[in-house]
């Protein structure tokens, strides 16, 4: 007869809730609580405690009829795996697809988004990076409030549909990164602080207590993330995590948390017998981050690199306000080039602080950070949802310092062809005060930045959606499909050359006009010239190349250089 067990260590009586009646439950010495009972795999559940109405599991695998629900028995046996032979593969230097299941596709759900995946094999993708697919309220949102972390969002498919999809990436040759929220849990359908201490007031984050990762009980919500993040990769076969803001997994114990998490995962590796990758995104700017734990880090796998993404959108767009205000210069995008952080323990004038540590070119690899033009924060985080406002070529030469950079690149759904559809924060709240104040937070948050108000798009607006989702008729038309064509000659060209493949931070060289018109980037036997005025120019070289290997707008090589027009990017050799 199953067991049903749950962690409650502070309440005086808990119920095993099932559709024939209420079971009681017994109590150990460490706080959980078991009862056995009829009810296998589809079997629907819940629990009381100390008479509350039934609330889902916290470990709950399955939550059909939403986060408010009750929990469902998801035997993950059950599914046929066929991929005995996938060998998995390192997240470092991979080529990360980062994409939301809800907009990628108008049906925004697992299997259609499946349907793309040759697609994204064609393109060059080496690991499709889902964003979170954790239960969260309501239909449509983003998915970093979800709270029912070991569910998998019953409109996107369920657990099982997860499990296909997983299946069907490896046959193609894809891994699969799947982004968790540990920093955080949603405000609807929350109900940790039901069951024990898995919130402290010990400190505080930017929504409200912080996981209990180091006050009393912080044993048990350890182990509840941990067996979390194992899960993924034992019973879900993915082949990576992204860690969101893991600067907010505030934790003054012995041992961090992301130290325990990566032995934990480096030993479940071995067992199986293919790397496992654990990304995580940091506002720390420390390369500790991806040092190994047995020298003092925290040994993460790879971590994003804001600070790149920066440089090079300012350099491009021209924007400088907010976070942007240090960035811009083309001396800065040489810097986090070649050194990954512009912070690396200077002022930063956003924070009002010196920030950051520096990275040594010695130590650490290029492929320890991931590199892009874009991601879900970068676009959704605007007061519009707005994709990056710049020409074809200036999009082209944005994919050529990705991806002919020392890091691991990463593309976010729909750049690759230059998307014209925003990609908005929207929400799908049932209560209607948790809406207006999402609504109202969000309008307050952007009236600093002079925005009205009015202009904001309405997150509880179904439209804010709907005009999220990728609109895949763009593919084949003109100028998607010459930037698309652009990204996958890109990426082939990285594939089958050693000297894009070195991740020595040291083996990049830089030159540029001081003014910003240009710039010339040597790795190795090639170099990537990009024109970055509207006007034609002649890029100035010391050693002229024998011949073009790839160009976007065009160029020609003249006696003293490169000819090439506005917003015009190429890569030469010889």
């Amino acid at each position: 007869m199953p067991k049903f067990t749950v962690w409650a260590p502070d309440a005086s009586a808990v119920s095993l809730v099932l559709s024939s009646g209420s079971v009681p439950m017994t109590k150990a010495a460490d706080g959980w609580w078991s009862a056995e009972a009829e009810g296998g795999h589809g079997t629907d559940y819940a629990f009381s405690v100390d008479g509350s109405d039934p609330i889902p599991d916290p470990r709950s695998p399955w939550q059909p009829n939403g986060v408010h629900g009750f929990s469902r028995v998801f035997d993950t046996s059950r599914f046929a795996w066929s991929d005995a032979d996938w060998a998995g593969r390192d997240a470092r230097g991979a080529v990360f697809y980062e994409l939301h299941l809800g907009t990628f596709t108008p049906e925004g759900t697992l299997d259609a988004a499946a349907e793309h995946l040759d697609y994204l094999v064609a393109l060059g993708v080496e690991m499709v990076s889902l964003m979170p697919v954790a239960a969260f309220p309501g239909r449509h949102g983003w998915g970093y409030d979800g709270v029912d972390l070991y569910a998998v969002h019953e409109p996107y498919g369920g657990p099982e549909a997860l499990q296909r999809f997983v299946d069907r990436c490896h046959a193609v040759g894809l891994a699969v990164c799947l982004d968790v929220v540990y920093n955080h849990l949603g405000p609807s359908g929350n109900y940790l602080d039901t069951f024990g201490p898995y919130f402290t007031s010990r400190h505080t984050t930017p929504w409200g207590p912080a996981v209990n990762l180091d006050d009393d009980g912080s044993v048990e919500v350890r182990r509840f993330i941990c067996d979390n993040a194992l899960r993924w990769f034992r019973e879900f076969h993915v082949d990576a995590l992204r860690l969101d803001a893991v600067h907010a997994l505030a934790d003054d114990s012995p041992r961090h948390l992301l130290a325990q998490l990566s032995e934990e995962t480096a030993d479940l590796a071995a067992e199986l017998g293919r790397p496992l990758g654990l990304v995580a995104e940091s506002d720390l700017n420390d390369p500790r981050m991806v040092e190994p734990v047995a020298d003092g880090g925290l040994g993460m796998t790879a971590q994003w690199s804001d600070d790149f993404h920066h440089a090079l959108h300012t350099l491009l767009t021209g924007e400088r306000a907010g976070y942007y205000v240090d960035f811009g210069e083309p001396g800065v995008f040489a810097k986090t080039l070649t050194q990954v952080f512009l912070h690396d323990g200077s002022y930063s004038t956003f924070r009002g602080t010196d920030w950051g540590r520096p990275v040594d070119p010695k130590r650490h690899r290029g492929w320890e950070f991931l590199a892009y033009t874009s991601n879900h924060d970068q676009v959704g985080n605007r007061a519009l949802g707005d994709r990056p406002a710049l020409t074809p070529g200036q999009l082209a030469i944005g994919a050529a310092l990705v991806i002919t950079s020392p890091y691991t690149p990463m593309v976010f759904m729909g750049e690759e062809w230059g998307a014209s559809t925003p990609w908005r924060f929207f929400t799908d709240h049932s209560e209607p005060e948790l809406a207006e104040a999402v609504r109202t937070g969000r309008r307050r948050e952007f009236a600093s930045y002079g925005w009205d108000a009015e202009e904001i798009p309405d997150p509880q607006d179904p439209e804010t959606w709907r005009s999220s989702v990728l609109d895949w008729t763009e593919v084949d038309a003109s100028p998607h499909r010459e930037l698309l064509a652009w990204y996958r000659d890109l990426l082939a060209l990285r594939a089958r050359s050693a000297d894009l493949r070195n991740d020595r931070l040291d083996s990049v060289d830089i030159s540029y006009d001081p003014d910003g018109s240009w710039l010339v980037i040597t790795r190795g036997a090639l170099r990537v010239v990009a024109n970055l005025e509207a006007a034609e120019l002649v890029v100035p070289l010391d050693r002229v190349p024998a011949y073009e290997v790839l160009s976007f707008g065009g160029a020609e090589i003249v006696t003293h250089g490169i000819r090439i027009p506005g917003h015009g990017v190429g890569v030469f050799g010889g």
